[in-house]
């Protein structure tokens, strides 16, 4: 087997072999003991660990009568569909007011689904068209990629378990391009998500082009190989070099690759979903709730290498009718979000959003109990935010939106609160992260100033 050096750039440290290449976690073996900032880094907390962001979105809005938490400040009740929360109260904020009033129809009518997802890291409106003319803004995400680049192996990551169309129209004359994307490169475009697990697995830890890395995934299964096979002389040579804490550390991480790795590959056994309704790529799970999950874990793995900072996740676009047969709802999320006040449909919806609050907190605990470099939680030195470009689904209200903040960007957030914002930009908040990455007197799309409040 070929191997190649291993290479450390700052605190990043890699194993390359064939077809591969994987970045490690901090190692204090490796760094000296040192947590102290290089000189010229950008987008590290005060004890120079890496801050991360997060941008999650769910569809169609909530039911907010039992979505909203009851009271304000630390003395909060979480209500019926944010429960599963309640072991993180004290590690995130739930924001009441902000608003993406540029997904409000104008004078452009209907579309107010396409405008959710366009509008919401942008804040820009998107210009009405189905045609290859594009233009609404880059994004929040983008803009902290773009400053970080120099930083990680891939300035960003983008996700998705839908299908992704970016021609044709989707939504009263918007093209699809702004309904199946929230990351924007630029203001004509998409940053395109990835929803096939294995395609992300690869972007994550394989070499060369994607025609590349798709033909050494595809001689690995052909050798029925794991990728930790091609790395396994360098990773036997480093772990002479680390004392027993990071051996363990380096273990437990090539561990939860090999995990992800294995669960990747049960779902290409099983083949894709059998939903004629629903068609899906090839390698996508068949659960969504696994597909979701599986995403989540890989989002964990970049975070915890260093390989990116900065994430964006696309759950479901809005409009999206998926059914949610698993968890009792058979009819389509977006049907239902349609509810016309029906008490009925609103108790499905309801469903429909705690299951979303579940796998938040499935995500919060995998970041919670991963330890960063600095002896901190993963969430401690991260931005997450978790919100949707709709309000009330039925009413398309693009104001109020539920908007969840976790994490405590290295101790600069004020968690464990339900905070009032009263009717700001949601750009305020996006401009404030940008902040604590290093973006100082930055302004996009409709923001007016930082959120300092969060």
């Amino acid at each position: 087997m070929m191997s190649f050096p291993r290479e450390e750039i700052g605190r990043r440290t890699f194993l390359r072999g064939l077809g591969a290449c994987i970045t490690l976690p901090g190692m204090i073996s490796l760094a000296g003991g040192v947590t102290l900032p290089r000189a010229g880094s950008r987008g590290l907390t005060a004890t120079g660990a890496p801050l991360r962001t997060a941008y999650l979105y769910v569809p169609n809005g909530v039911i907010m009568d039992k979505w909203r938490p009851e009271g304000f400040g630390a003395d909060f009740k979480f209500n019926e569909s944010m429960a599963p929360l309640e072991n993180f109260r004290n590690d995130l904020q739930i924001v009441k007011g902000f608003a993406q009033v540029e997904g409000n129809p104008g004078k452009d009518g209907a579309g107010d689904h396409a405008r959710a997802n366009a509008t919401f890291l942008t804040g820009a409106r998107p210009l009405r068209t189905s045609g290859a003319n594009l233009r609404v803004g880059t994004s929040a995400d983008q803009l902290a990629a773009r400053f970080l680049s120099a930083e990680t192996r891939m300035p960003s990551l983008e996700l998705t378990c839908e299908r992704v169309r970016n021609t044709g129209a989707c939504d009263a004359g918007y093209s699809c391009a702004y309904q199946y994307n929230i990351s924007w490169r630029s203001e004509h475009l998409p940053a395109t998500p990835e929803s096939n697990p294995r395609a992300v697995f690869e972007r994550i830890y394989g070499i060369g082009s994607p025609k590349e890395r798709v033909a050494n995934a595809a001689r690995r299964h052909a050798e029925q190989k794991s990728i930790l096979d091609f790395v396994q002389d360098s990773a036997q040579k480093m772990g002479q070099r680390l004392g027993r804490e990071d051996r363990e550390k380096l273990d437990e991480y090539l561990t939860g690759v090999r995990e992800v790795e294995q669960r990747i590959e049960r779902v290409e056994r099983l083949g894709p979903p059998a939903d004629p309704g629903r068609p899906a790529p090839d390698g996508t799970p068949r659960d969504y709730r696994e597909h979701i999950r599986i995403l989540f874990d890989m989002m964990l793995l970049a975070f915890r290498s260093d390989s990116t900072r900065v994430v964006s996740f696309l759950l479901g676009h809005d409009g999206s009718n998926r059914s949610f047969r698993d968890i009792g709802v058979s009819g389509g999320h977006h049907d239902l979000s349609h509810h016309g006040k029906d008490a009925g449909k609103m108790a499905l919806v309801s469903q429909i959003d705690r299951f979303y609050s579940e796998e938040l907190a499935y995500f919060l605990a995998r970041m919670k109990e991963s330890k960063d470099v600095d002896g901190k939680s993963l969430l401690h030195n991260s931005m997450v935010v978790w919100g949707s470009g709709l309000s009330d689904g039925h009413w398309h209200t693009h104001d109020d939106l539920p908007i969840v903040v976790a994490g405590n960007a290295g101790g600069k957030f004020q968690t464990g609160r339900h905070l009032d914002v009263g009717d700001v930009p949601l750009n305020n908040l996006f401009v404030r992260m940008l902040e604590e990455v290093g973006l100082s007197g930055l302004s996009f799309g409709d923001s007016t100033g930082s959120e300092k409040r969060v």
